[in-house]
């Protein structure tokens, strides 16, 4: 990016009255400079078929403009006009649960001929009116999209047509997926059943997969378009979104391949919203800014957040200004608020923005204008910034599918896998350590992880061979390998191995086991002190040399290990065969780290510590307090890149409550 960008979402069809100027004046003052517009108001663009009105579309680009405010326009596919349903109800997304009803957004069958038709009109009509607008610097393509669930007639023959070119013939599918269970048995294509109603986890986790490509496709042909008529100095985006299933952004989006998607971008986006007042971590920005920027290694937008949002997401006096700062120091270059006012009816009229309903300049609205004035104070110094993270954790959405299919506490909802990727990596944020994501499902076949001195794999539960010889290897060449329960227990169609679990990485962990149960007030005697197990506990039998960390307290299992320590060539793996609180996870984590050599300098720090790596090689740490108290801390030598401030090697400093400081080491 040419600019470190602070901005907002827009919408002047929205208003209640005229506020165009006003609003920019406002603008101007908050430090404001990039806009986004359109995504949402496909109706209003087009209000009758064939018919256009670009008139919102014009003020807003001119008059942003004028003021050298910068503009994303979106292309307003995700919202269809109530006439398209009318016209055309075969664009309506058929689910499992039926026909999708008119009403709200991301309701469409995304592979609809109908749809694409309406889709590319608008698109190339939007396009060629504002591609040479100089205000205009990119392009988001459709909003936080996936599938929406589409399981129709149509989509069901292509995905009959994918099995048909994957396994060739229905014996194979049978034997791949084990369909003579509960006489599920094809034997011949035109017999492949509804899938909404499969009660095989591996027929089921296979539509799934074949959904996602949906997305990639979808979006790959929208950034298709828009290059025909962008200018080479404009970018195309789109806003990634991430499970909000605990309400927030907090994990891997189960039904989108953020990897694949990200091919056809020039820049990444996405869209993270977390707990504030109390509740307010870093966890949730950092982690889905890691998963952002992982997608391209580069830096990314943050194209929504919120500035109030939920009425519990007010934020504390000081905390906008510290969300602003850690979406950077997680590599972001634009940190962007859904949205500037707050609406005044709809069904969001309750999801606040920057200013509340009555436009006044709030407190909210002041603390945004320290944070525009510090962004263009320290512009010179962030733009460019990349990591050089030697710690990478593992996602998969095919294990996550397959999990979803095979709970670990049938019927009683709790911990999935999100919950055991957040747990991982939870345990490095808390030592300070920076990690990167890997893609495992587009992870090439000669990829080289030897950058990487740690690698944490969370329940890795369904996984190819291939992907698992790759792990081995890693270890072997000298890496060292973290890995939970439920990994490397089914191949890729989710049919269980028949050997030792964990397969093949047995050897990379020096144990096996074939039992498992839900804990019953089971501790974990050793690392962690104590730690309770809980949802899920695998019976570890270690093999000879095998370092036993952790054995189970209790009567009848006290002769299994929990966590385990074994070399294998010249690396170390660890292995935690059940989820814990949070004590034992971070325990072994340390003792990885230190295996692995990874620096751990800022481990003890009161406040959280990001690293980034200035183009010229020089590091800069944004020192993070997350905490309603002041924290002291000893700083290294370096220049505060907000004050200009020098300080000398053990330096002390104070932090105020919810505050921060960026520093460029010397």
């Amino acid at each position: 990016m040419k600019k470190l960008y602070y901005g907002v979402a827009y919408y002047d069809e929205y208003m209640p009255c005229d506020r165009l100027e006003k609003d920019i004046q406002m603008m101007q003052e908050a430090g404001i400079n990039l806009v986004r517009i359109a995504e949402s108001t496909w109706s209003t663009l087009e209000p009758r078929p064939g018919v256009f009105d670009f008139s919102h579309i014009d003020r807003v680009l001119d008059a942003m403009g004028k003021a050298g405010i910068d503009v994303i326009v979106g292309t307003p596919t995700y919202a269809i006009p109530s006439w398209m349903e009318k016209m055309h109800p075969e664009v309506m997304a058929v689910t499992k649960t039926g026909r999708r009803p008119y009403g709200a957004r991301q309701i469409m069958d995304i592979t609809s001929p109908a749809y694409r038709f309406y889709c590319e009109r608008v698109i190339r009509k939007l396009l060629e009116h504002v591609a040479n607008h100089p205000a205009v610097v990119g392009y988001q393509i459709d909003n936080e999209t996936n599938y929406y669930g589409t399981s129709g007639e149509n989509v069901q023959r292509m995905f009959t047509r994918c099995l048909r070119d994957k396994f060739g013939t229905t014996d194979a599918l049978n034997r791949a997926f084990g369909l003579d269970y509960w006489s599920n048995r094809i034997d011949a294509w035109e017999d492949v059943p509804d899938i909404n109603g499969t009660i095989n986890g591996s027929l089921a986790s296979e539509f799934e997969k074949f959904q996602r490509p949906l997305v990639t496709e979808f979006l790959a042909w929208q950034a298709l378009i828009v290059r025909e008529y962008k200018r080479p100095e404009q970018f195309v985006t789109h806003n990634l979104d991430y499970d909000f299933s605990m309400g927030y952004s907090s994990g891997v989006q189960p039904d989108v391949d953020h990897a694949e998607v990200a091919k056809c971008l020039d820049v990444a986006g996405c869209d993270i919203y977390h707990p504030t007042q109390d509740h307010l971590t870093g966890r949730e920005i950092a982690m889905c800014g890691d998963l952002a920027r992982s997608t391209k290694h580069a830096p990314y937008l943050v194209l929504e957040t919120e500035a109030q949002g939920f009425a519990q997401w007010t934020p504390y006096p000081g905390q906008l200004s510290l969300q602003a700062v850690s979406h950077l120091a997680s590599g972001a270059e634009t940190v962007e608020y859904w949205h500037w006012h707050s609406i005044h009816n709809s069904m969001e009229t309750y999801w606040k923005g920057l200013l509340s309903h009555d436009f006044k300049p709030s407190a909210m609205y002041q603390e945004a204008k320290t944070i525009g004035a510090a962004f263009k104070a320290l512009a010179p110094n962030l733009l460019g910034l990349h990591k050089e993270n030697k710690a990478a954790v593992l996602i998969s959405n095919t294990a996550l599918t397959a999990m979803k299919y095979f709970p670990m506490a049938h019927g009683r909802g709790g911990l999935d896998y999100n919950g055991i990727v957040r747990w991982m990596w939870n345990a490095l944020y808390k030592l300070n350590i920076g990690a990167d994501f890997i893609f495992a499902d587009s992870l090439p076949a000669d990829a080289d992880l030897s950058g990487y001195k740690l690698i944490c794999v969370p329940a890795l539960y369904s996984v190819p061979e291939s992907l698992l010889n790759q792990l081995l290897r890693y270890e072997e060449e000298g890496g060292t390998l973290v890995s939970s329960f439920k990994t490397a227990f089914t191949d890729e169609n989710v049919k269980v191995y028949h050997d030792e679990a964990p397969h093949i990485l047995s050897k990379a962990f020096g144990v096996s086991y074939s039992q498992f149960t839900i804990p019953q007030r089971v501790a974990v005697d050793g690392i962690g002190g104590g730690a309770e197990a809980d949802t899920w506990m695998e019976m570890l039998i270690p093999e000879e040399g095998t370092e036993v960390l952790g054995r189970y307290e209790h009567p009848y299992w006290k002769a299994y290990a929990a966590v385990t320590r074994a070399h294998y060539g010249k690396g170390t793996g660890y292995y935690i065969g059940c989820h814990t609180g949070e004590s034992a996870i971070d325990a072994l984590m340390l003792e990885a780290a230190k295996t692995a050599g990874l620096p751990l300098e800022n481990a003890g720090c009161p406040v959280t510590v990001r690293e980034s790596v200035a183009e010229d090689g020089r590091k800069v740490l944004f020192f993070l307090n997350y905490s309603p108290e002041e924290k002291s801390l000893t700083l290294p030598a370096g220049e505060n890149l907000l004050t200009g401030e020098k300080y000398p090697e053990g330096a002390p400093v104070t932090l105020k409550d919810w505050g921060w400081l960026i520093l460029r080491k010397d």
